[in-house]
């Protein structure tokens, strides 16, 4: 159970990702959350019941508006 004030949110709840680090390994690009949460530098999650929660795809706000441009055409 969380000790921290305020509590940290459960796994389950949609921000998961606000509950404190307990458990940091920058050079293996992963941190464990005080709820149970494996967070990874990608913006994937482990949750504690197992399942996977795939990585973010950021986009860059100049990638939608540029042409693209192809290399040795």
């Amino acid at each position: 159970m969380c000790g921290h004030w305020p509590i940290c949110p459960a796994a389950d709840r949609s921000d998961r990702e606000a509950a404190r680090v307990v458990v940091s390994h920058p050079e293996q690009g992963w941190s464990k959350l005080c709820n149970g949460v494996i967070v990874f530098d990608d913006l994937g999650e482990i949750l504690p019941d197992g399942s996977v929660v795939a990585p973010m795809v950021l986009t860059r706000p100049e990638a939608l508006t540029r042409p693209a441009v192809l290399v040795g055409a």
